[in-house]
């Protein structure tokens, strides 16, 4: 009795959150590790077999020279796409399109989550249990971003990879909304705000339903308004000349006339009136646009915008729930 009675009292080990965490939305990021899973598999593909043989029959159908440069036939012909070029279209649109909806997955879901154990009283019976509201928000949130950020990262890596590798077809462009996004940080910074967007959505609606439909709206209003924003984050480069000259592969901004002085004036419509340019003092034409180079600049602005905005979304659904447990 005396040996039992000194023996250390061995206290069991509390539960770790995070572990609470994977346990209850396991279902949900099995099915987030598939989803990567089979998106990485389509780049892959797109990358190797499929991208080859894609761009051999769009340099023998669509070209006429072998050298991928043209965009006919040679003789005036439409080019015809074959099934490799179809594929691999399909591919690359497909894995482009699963990127951009992640951020409205991920504002769903937060939403849904976090409104339903708010109304079911899961979250106060957490509470109850040695986790304070502070950590079980911070919790239940980062885990699944920690894997929604490795996942997206990976898939970005692998688009990039298919994107500097194939250039098939020709109107695959840097500037076009699905690649810009998939190219870059933003597809690791929008789902990030999709989380802090449903943490407060969901404790605005304390319903579900309603807490991952808010979501969604907003994540749809954030990114149409920095998509409008988007061209405007970083200074337009500028070409002057005797027409609207611009280099290849730009995003066209905005263009006019330029006078004697040096002034940008709007294109007064004189075609070939020398007359009507003289009048006006037109000596030339401008032309504003974004060259390849300004990708990364205008991805990490918008990018620190979004990072920038979910940190005021995270503050304050952090505050609306130390306020509704004080």
């Amino acid at each position: 009795m005396t040996a039992l009675a000194d023996a250390p009292t061995v206290r069991p080990r509390p539960a770790r959150a995070w572990r609470a965490v994977l346990r209850l939305h396991r279902a949900v990021l099995i099915g987030w590790a598939v989803l990567v899973a089979a998106v990485s598999g389509v780049l892959l593909w797109a990358y190797g077999p499929g991208g080859n043989d894609a761009r051999a029959d769009w340099q023998r159908q669509c070209t006429g020279t072998g050298t991928g440069t043209g965009t006919g036939t040679g003789t005036g012909d439409i080019c015809s796409w074959s099934d490799a070029i179809s594929h691999y279209h399909a591919a690359y649109t497909v894995a482009e399109m699963v990127i951009g909806w992640v951020p409205y997955l991920v504002a769903a879901w937060a939403g849904a989550v976090l409104a339903r154990e708010l109304e079911r009283g899961t979250a106060r019976l957490a509470w109850t249990q040695g986790v304070s509201p502070t950590r079980w928000l911070a919790t239940t949130l980062a885990v699944p971003a920690v894997l929604v950020t490795a996942g997206s990262t990976l898939m970005v890596l692998l688009h990039r990879l298919l994107f500097d590798a194939h250039k098939v077809p020709l109107s695959w462009n840097w500037w076009n909304d699905e690649t810009f996004t998939a190219n870059g940080t933003l597809a690791v910074a929008y789902p990030l705000l999709g989380f802090a967007v449903g943490a407060l959505a969901g404790q605005l609606q304390r319903r579900a339903l309603t807490g991952a439909g808010l979501a969604v709206a907003v994540m749809a209003l954030t990114v149409t308004t920095l998509g409008f924003a988007r061209p405007h984050l970083w200074p337009w480069a500028t070409s002057t000349g005797g027409d609207y000259e611009t280099p290849r592969n730009v995003l066209y901004g905005d263009g006019g006339a330029v006078t004697s002085t040096g002034a940008h004036i709007a294109d007064p419509m004189c075609r070939d009136s020398t007359a009507c340019l003289k009048a006006h003092d037109v000596t030339g034409f401008y032309s504003e646009y974004h060259p390849a180079s300004h990708f990364w600049p205008l991805q990490l602005v918008e990018t620190g915008i979004v990072l920038a905005v979910t940190a005021l979304v995270l503050a304050a659904a952090f505050t609306l729930l130390r306020r509704r447990t004080a």
